[in-house]
């Protein structure tokens, strides 16, 4: 598994989520770039603490730019194509 790459991360990365390949859901790409999401509310917003928002993963399709949200502890698991995916995920 590869540990979350930062914000810019210059390869696009393949995703399990629980234990299963995930393809982008609009054009059924495999490839996508990890990026940290803000869940904002509207009561943090308005006394300026949007940044004590809790955070989703978010992964941007390579192809389409849809962005999958995922919050909470089953977040997906990333990785590079040197790796493929673990085997059974496919």
């Amino acid at each position: 598994m590869i540990a979350f790459m930062g914000l810019f991360e210059s390869k696009p990365l393949l995703a399990t989520v629980l234990g299963r390949a995930f393809r982008c859901l609009v054009c059924d790409h495999a490839w996508f770039r990890p990026r940290e999401v803000k869940l904002n509310s509207t009561g943090a917003e308005l006394f300026g603490l949007a940044w004590a928002n809790a955070s989703a993963l978010g992964l941007v399709c390579d192809e389409c730019g849809y962005v999958h949200e995922f919050a909470g502890r089953n977040r997906p698991q990333l990785w590079n194509e040197k790796q493929g995916y673990p085997e059974g995920a496919e």
